[in-house]
């Protein structure tokens, strides 16, 4: 079962909304009736990964950019003209 909520009830309702996420259920919340999120509760093993584990670690590994980062940093930071 899913629980709907609105924008308002996230302000006024926090309770209620929290209490349907501790017993596993889906908040589907939207806004001026349309749907815009779904809040799903995370289960305890979402939060057992390490940062090495992560999917998006390592994914600029391949790029040669990134060998000197003070250099990429500086080039970002620096204005365009």
């Amino acid at each position: 079962m899913t629980m709907n909520a609105t924008v308002l009830d996230l302000r006024k309702n926090m309770k209620k909304i929290m209490s349907a996420i501790e017993h596993n259920e889906p908040v589907t919340l939207s806004y001026r009736g349309r749907k815009k999120a779904m809040i799903i509760p995370c289960s305890a093993e979402h939060f057992n990964i390490s940062a090495a584990e992560h999917p998006a670690f390592g994914m600029w590994a391949d790029r040669k950019d990134m060998d000197n980062v003070n250099e990429l940093v500086r080039n970002l930071r620096k204005g365009r003209f």
